[in-house]
Parts: structure tokens; C-alpha cells; sequence
């Protein structure tokens, strides 16, 4: 099972994502970590959610 990174949409297994999960400490995750599709982000003042058309949805 490939996974993605939810920052950058790359194999998580190739490559440094060391400035990925730089950001991430900012910023929602933009693609699906499952299937790598573009996910639905909305954020609010005190969070934010992201949803996958085929996997769901994830808070922070």
C-alpha cells in the first residue's frame, strides 16, 4: 500500500519531506494520504477541516 504525503501529494517513501512536515505544523494537509487525491480544506478561526471524496474527513 502506497502512501502519500499529505502536503505535497509525492510517494512518502521517495524523497526528503523534511520541508513538508515544516509546513505542516502551519498548515492543513492538501492531499489525501491514502489515495492522493486533492482534498476539500476549510478553515476556520479556531481550526480547520479536510475531506477526501473516497476517504473521509480529518480535523485539527
Amino acid at each position: 500500500m502506497d502512501l502519500y504525503c499529505d502536503h505535497c501529494g509525492r510517494s512518502a517513501a521517495n524523497g526528503d519531506h523534511a520541508a513538508c512536515l515544516a509546513a505542516r505544523t502551519m498548515e492543513p494537509p492538501r492531499y489525501c494520504p491514502h489515495c492522493r487525491r486533492r482534498m476539500v480544506v476549510q478553515i476556520t478561526p479556531r481550526n480547520w477541516t479536510a475531506r477526501c471524496s473516497v476517504h473521509g474527513s480529518t480535523g485539527g
